[in-house]
């Protein structure tokens, strides 16, 4: 084994991929298939009371524990459960997916680096395709890179892609972990308190195929969704920033809008020209 090669065994020993599951199995074992790096991978899976329980998947060069909730608690708390679990098993980095999602070969590695050379960014995103249930694409999302323009426009457009997103275990647990105060917003809550006191950023380079799926939070909780956004928005509204008053606008019209026509909308917004 040549010295470069014995490297990169030892660059994921510290990174977890964190999983929270509800039932869903063949959509478990899809995801983490499409894991490809050249490290071992660590996987933790939340089972939040599924029936029947989600069983970890055999697959190479992943290490897989399934953690277990007793019974069904949302997925805040099983984000909470995980992020508290990796910290106690000595994991420094947690990368977020969700089923039904695929990774991009080698996203951990390059996230791992990124945020090692970059020790005061917490959380670290990527760009992302949505695609359909069958794989289609339908459109990507490319939000800005750099800290300071996330920041501006945390709440007018979806700079950091949940399921994308590289974090460091100590800063999320600093800040308070996830939390269920703002309801299937758990993410955006969790972001917004990160950047009060780090800096979070993207890798402007595709990492994530997202699925979009119609039985999905952001479509069956959706009322409770915006509910939750507008409430953070107008805790941490900045009244000389633009983007808060056009956040809050948007996200009002997303109230008023039903969710079939908000994705024809999107799609028609975001689908590359050459494939209208």
């Amino acid at each position: 084994m040549t010295n470069s090669s014995a490297t990169a065994q030892t660059t994921l020993d510290d990174v977890a991929v964190l999983m929270p599951a509800y039932n869903g199995q063949a959509d478990v074992d899809s995801t983490l298939a499409s894991f490809d790096e050249s490290a071992l991978v660590h996987v933790l899976i939340v089972d939040d009371g599924s029936t029947p329980p989600i069983v970890a998947p055999t697959l190479p060069n992943l290490k897989i524990e399934v953690l277990r909730m007793a019974q069904n608690g949302g997925i805040e708390r099983a984000l909470q459960t995980g992020i508290d679990a990796l910290a106690q098993r000595g994991f420094r980095y947690a990368a977020r997916i969700d089923a039904g999602d695929r990774a991009v070969p080698r996203r951990l590695a390059k996230q791992r680096a990124f945020m090692e050379a970059h020790p005061n960014v917490a959380g670290l995103g990527m760009w992302t395709q949505v695609v359909t249930r069958a794989g289609e694409p339908l459109f990507m999302l490319t939000p800005p890179a750099e800290p300071n323009a996330i920041r501006r426009q945390r709440f007018f457009r979806s700079c950091l892609a949940h399921p994308s997103m590289m974090l460091r275990i100590d800063a999320v647990r600093t800040v308070g972990n996830y939390r269920a105060a703002y309801r299937s917003a758990e993410d955006l809550d969790l972001f917004v308190r990160l950047m009060e006191r780090y800096d979070c950023a993207n890798l402007p380079e595709l990492g994530l195929f997202y699925e979009l799926n119609e039985g999905g939070i952001s479509a069956t909780k959706r009322r409770r969704q915006i509910g939750s956004t507008l409430r953070l928005q107008l805790r941490y509204f900045n009244v000389a920033n633009p983007y808060d008053w056009l956040g809050v606008a948007k996200n009002l019209l997303h109230l008023m809008l039903p969710y079939r026509t908000l994705q024809r909308v999107k799609r028609a917004l975001l689908m590359p020209r050459a494939s209208r």
